[in-house]
């Protein structure tokens, strides 16, 4: 069967079985700091429908009771559900901790079991950067590897490493938050990652924010590496520190965990002409000669949607962690 979007009762839209080919479907939903999605997905992980509003970042039942009123709305039945969420997250209990962009009540709430009472269907919760790390081992540049390791480099610095299409929690759900990683004594910090932290370092908020407190007008990190290409020193000072720091902790990824391939996404490793072979070239400088045939660093191919694409396959396979 199928789901088709229909006009029902009171001239509300409602996604309605049409007898077919048997197809199961899971619903995805990615709740960030300003808006929420919700997508229907086939089990060929293909997003059949889609809804997008503003999260309300102070008060979670006002948000998850419109994400329950659409998937009350699929006509179809639901196999799990798969949620993403920024972290800090206690994703073996399915709880959301302190993510700086959700605060009031959303803070400690046990949001899978909040959203599972009011739908009566599984929800499965991981980080976006787990989920993200999901798609690309499934249907991304990692599909055909075993150990998938992959980092966005965007607003902030998120990770997630996959086993045979398995995300690794580690013993306590803590494996892949990085941000606070250590990589420079006495280093930068900004909002609550700590100094020297490799997201106040390498990441799209700390280029921005080094560059504009070196007294330049920029609103980005691409701006910040064009004053670079121009011959500006400081600029080009703190694009270097960005990717030797970036390399210096993939180093590490590689000699900790050894992966296949690592996968960069986010706007500063897609948007920045040459940032992921820079960082790849700087990784082969800081590892063993022998390794050096195995480091291999590609951009992400996947569009904005493989958390969602992430949090379905989630769903299907039926883990809470």
């Amino acid at each position: 069967m199928s789901c088709n979007r229909q006009v029902g009762e009171k001239g509300k839209e409602k996604v309605t079985v049409v007898t077919g080919e048997s197809m199961k479907y899971a619903v995805a939903i990615d709740i960030g700091g300003t808006n929420t999605r919700v997508a229907l997905v086939n089990e060929k992980l293909e997003i059949t429908d889609r809804k997008q509003f503003a999260t309300n970042p102070d008060d979670p039942r006002e948000t998850l009771g419109e994400i329950a009123e659409v998937i009350k709305g699929y006509d179809c039945e639901i196999t799990g559900i798969g949620m993403s969420c920024p972290g800090p997250l206690d994703v073996i209990r399915g709880q959301i901790l302190t993510p700086p962009n959700l605060r009031g009540d959303w803070h400690h709430m046990y949001v899978a079991r909040e959203l599972e009472s009011m739908v009566a269907v599984p929800v499965y919760l991981n980080n976006d950067g787990n989920l993200a790390a999901l798609a690309e081992a499934v249907i991304g540049e990692g599909k055909d590897y075993r150990y998938v390791q992959f980092l966005t480099i965007s607003t902030g610095i998120g990770s997630g490493f996959v086993i045979d299409k398995n995300v690794y929690q580690g013993a306590h759900g803590w494996a892949n938050e990085v941000e606070n990683t250590i990589m420079m004594q006495n280093g930068p910090s900004h909002g609550s990652i700590l100094p020297g932290g490799i997201e106040a370092i390498s990441s799209g908020t700390a280029i921005t924010l080094r560059a504009r407190e070196a007294g330049m007008d920029v609103k980005h990190a691409g701006e910040v590496n064009e004053l670079a290409l121009s011959g500006n020193e400081t600029a080009q000072a703190i694009m270097e520190d960005a990717k030797t720091h970036l390399a210096n902790f993939i180093a590490g990824i590689y000699n900790l965990v050894d992966p296949d391939i690592i996968i960069l996404g986010g706007s500063v490793a897609l948007k920045i002409e040459g940032f992921v072979q820079d960082v790849e070239e700087l990784v082969k400088s800081k590892v063993y000669k022998e390794q050096r045939r195995f480091i291999k660093i590609r951009k992400s191919t996947l569009n904005e949607d493989s958390g969602l694409i992430g949090a379905a396959y989630l769903a299907f396979s039926g883990r809470k962690k």
